[in-house]
């Protein structure tokens, strides 16, 4: 029973630790191209790679991302 525990735990504390690198980024201009290359520059500008969550083009392009490093 201890080590279910004990492995419950380190589960935890893990999702924990990773998923505090994460943080969510949006950036929006006339053109998708564009604000992804905002996205890049934000993620750069970090030190973090970046992964696109959401892009939608409706009378602009507004994109969210989400850094890790």
């Amino acid at each position: 029973m201890k080590n279910i525990k004990t492995f419950v735990a380190v589960i935890a504390l893990s999702a924990v630790s990773f998923g505090s690198f994460a943080q969510s980024i949006t950036a929006s201009a006339s053109t998708l191209d564009a604000a992804e290359a905002q996205i890049a520059a934000q993620a750069h500008q970090a030190g973090a790679s970046y992964k696109i969550t959401s892009a939608r083009f409706n009378n602009g392009a507004y994109i969210s991302a989400e850094l890790t490093k």
